[in-house]
């Protein structure tokens, strides 16, 4: 009997077949394909390390350190601007870049911080347009600030833009355009470049970041769906509207949809957070006059978790009171809890 796992001494070496010989074929399939699988793991690994929000900064020590370095003096509205500028570039140099355009893996398969991206840029382009509309002016028939006017338009180019011109591109003129603002604003020469902090303008923006809040809000708590009547008409009985809706609806996020709402939120969030903590110096008067200061606090305090570490390694859709969490509505419930409070900080800016 012959073993083909040794070879006893007394057998002929003819009869002993030769190892057989790998192809070349087959090695340079093996090759390609150990090839490419190292390019995979490090593509993904690059992706993990994208996938990462950015950290928040300290508004009043950033501008203080801008203006250090450029020689530049802190006026009223320096520090906001300073902080809408810092959000724009952090948009842009954060880990991986911005990745919304992005037509190459890992960028191409990343979702999370993409649409982080989309809700810090909508607080920008709300922002941006209240700079144009109020900040800048002093009434409404005044004319506008020709850098924030072109600004707007740069924040407010297609988001999706990889080529002629690149979304990166637009945005950076429109960080340009600010930045020129907020050297003017400094020059005392340039009586025409100014940052009114009234209470009527913090309202303008208030609004505008209420009615963004409130909708985050309706399309957060919608992940696990829920009945809801049409509103739209109460309180005003010769109100209309141009087609009919129905007078009840179950309103629900598809489910591929509740991460990029939940990380849309966290990056609207994310700005709101800083613009807010830039404003409690530069409307501090105001604040102080109308004793509001306090309801501002108030408002960063509840929108503070929004930031929290998600420890999940996935957005968890759970019933309201299921055994699994349902991250959606948690973070629901703090945005309409500040929500709630900007609401109250209109008020009391209007009649305090």
């Amino acid at each position: 009997m012959r073993w083909k796992f040794w070879q006893r001494a007394d057998a002929d070496p003819n009869e002993i077949k030769d190892k057989p010989v790998e192809s070349p074929a087959r090695g340079t399939l093996r090759t390609i394909v150990t090839g490419l699988t190292a390019l995979l793991v490090l593509v993904c690994a690059i992706g993990f390390w994208w996938n990462t929000e950015p950290k928040q900064f300290d508004v009043r020590a950033t501008a203080l350190a801008h203006a250090e370095t450029n020689g530049q003096q802190v006026v009223t509205g320096y520090i906001t601007t300073s902080t809408v500028i810092e959000l724009a570039e952090t948009l842009l140099s954060k880990r991986g870049g911005y990745l919304s355009n992005d037509l190459m893996p890992p960028g191409v398969w990343m979702d999370n911080i993409p649409e982080w991206e989309f809700g810090t840029l909508t607080l920008l382009r709300d922002t941006a347009r209240i700079y144009r509309n109020d900040f800048s002016r002093s009434q409404s028939q005044s004319t506008e600030d020709p850098d924030l006017a072109e600004a707007e338009a740069k924040f407010f180019f297609d988001n999706n833009s990889w080529l002629l011109p690149q979304t990166e591109d637009q945005y950076r003129e429109g960080i340009e355009y600010f930045q020129a603002y907020r050297s003017r604003l400094t020059n005392p020469l340039e009586a025409n470049a100014q940052f009114y902090a009234r209470a009527d303008n913090l309202q303008q923006w208030l609004a505008a970041v209420e009615t963004r809040l409130g909708s985050l809000s309706q399309r957060l708590s919608a992940s696990v769906g829920k009945r809801q009547l049409d509103t739209a008409l109460a309180g005003d009985t010769a109100a209309s509207q141009a087609t009919q809706s129905p007078q009840e609806q179950v309103v629900k996020t598809p489910w591929l949809q509740i991460d990029n709402v939940f990380y849309e939120a966290r990056g609207f969030t994310f700005g709101l957070i800083h613009i807010l903590h830039a404003i409690d110096n530069d409307f501090a008067d105001v604040l102080d006059k109308k004793n509001a200061r306090v309801s501002l606090k108030q408002i960063i305090r509840e929108l503070e978790p929004t930031q929290e570490t998600l420890w999940s390694p996935m957005v968890l859709n759970g019933d309201g009171f299921g055994p699994l969490a349902n991250h959606s509505l948690v973070m629901a419930s703090h945005i309409s809890r500040a929500n709630a409070a900007i609401i109250d900080l209109r008020t009391l800016l209007t009649q305090g």
